[in-house]
């Protein structure tokens, strides 16, 4: 039985995720306390309660502690059953975090499945559907799996209402891959969705995108979303290079200005193509599990966010394989997963 101190680092919800993800990966039981200790609202919401029901159904598991507010669970799982789920959060808590829950354990199994996950798809704490789809997707698809998402309808904060689905082609095996430079820039382009407000919002967030970045014309987009369930605001900002694609995001939120959801994205826009790493923060936390499972692959990133580092902790404890961090200059750091 592993027991996890969930106050350890960055103390939010992405240590009860990977423990759960690994859990059904290796059949190994877990007991964690303080769960988001470190959070305003510590314990289980309805998106994390979301995820460990997911977790349940997946795995045939068992768990004790899986009731709102809990800070404490215990998860013995089963036999990972591939199929098709639907997985309903009722809130605005991100779906794609519940995804991130359970894709670990339905890559290597020997049959494919179908997720529809509904809830947020953009969320300003968690990676919204239009990053993992350009950009966590496409090189998950390079390790020998074959994983396709559509988007069915928006789920902005704090409406949620979205809708999303996944399916899921398993390999026996992941393939190690290594991200260790992004080669000559390819294509800079960017997207302000609105829904249920004045496209002025995003024609201003263009219009900085533009000058920050100079973008050309048909570079930039602006969507009305018509179906969400209430207002929203998102800009994406998507930088294509020869061997990697990025994206970085700003959430519109109430009060904040269009220009400021805009220069929030164009900067770390200008840090990631400044550093030369091929690899962003937010990157760096979704292909840490994918590479331990592979046994093996490497990337250049940023500074490991405290996010990063507590991930690694988690992954430790589950999988038989050393994850380095070495610095290799200012702005470069090297992350080499080896089995």
């Amino acid at each position: 039985m592993i027991t996890i101190d969930g106050s350890i680092g960055e103390g939010g919800g992405q240590i009860l995720r990977t423990a759960l993800g690994l859990s059904l990966v290796t059949g190994k039981p877990f007991r964690i306390e303080k769960i988001r200790a470190g959070r305003r609202k510590p314990g289980l919401l309805r998106q994390h309660l979301t995820a460990v029901e997911a977790a349940i159904q997946v795995g045939q598991a068992k768990a004790s502690g899986n009731i709102i507010g809990s800070q404490e669970l215990l998860f013995e799982p089963g036999q990972v059953t591939p199929g098709e789920y639907h997985f309903s959060i009722g809130t605005a808590g991100s779906a794609t975090l519940v995804l991130q829950t359970v894709l670990p354990s339905l890559l290597t199994v020997h049959k494919a499945s179908k997720l529809i996950i509904e809830g947020g798809t953009h969320n300003p704490y968690a990676p919204p559907f239009d990053f993992l789809n350009a950009v966590f997707i496409p090189i998950l698809n390079q390790m020998g799996v074959t994983v396709d998402m559509t988007l069915h309808r928006f789920g902005f904060y704090p409406a949620g209402g979205g809708k999303i689905e996944i399916n899921i082609n398993p390999s026996a095996r992941l393939d190690p891959i290594d991200l260790l430079e992004r080669g000559c820039l390819v294509h800079v382009q960017a997207k302000a969705l609105v829904a249920r407000l004045s496209k002025e919002i995003a024609l201003r967030e263009l219009d900085v995108i533009k000058k920050e970045l100079l973008c050309k014309e048909e570079d930039l987009e602006w969507v009305e979303v018509k179906d969400s369930s209430g207002p929203g605001n998102t800009v994406i900002i998507e930088v294509r290079s020869e061997k990697v694609t990025e994206a970085f995001v700003g959430f519109g939120e109430l009060g904040k200005s269009a220009e400021t959801v805009a220069r929030e994205a164009t900067d770390m826009v200008k840090k990631y193509l400044q550093s030369n790493v091929p690899v962003g923060k937010f990157l760096a936390d979704q292909l840490l599990i994918p590479l331990a499972l592979a046994k093996g692959g490497s990337f250049k990133t940023l500074a490991p966010s405290q996010h990063t580092m507590t991930n690694i902790e988690i992954i430790r404890l589950f999988l038989d394989t050393d994850i380095q961090v070495k610095q290799c200059d200012d702005q470069q750091f090297l992350v080499s997963v080896l089995s």
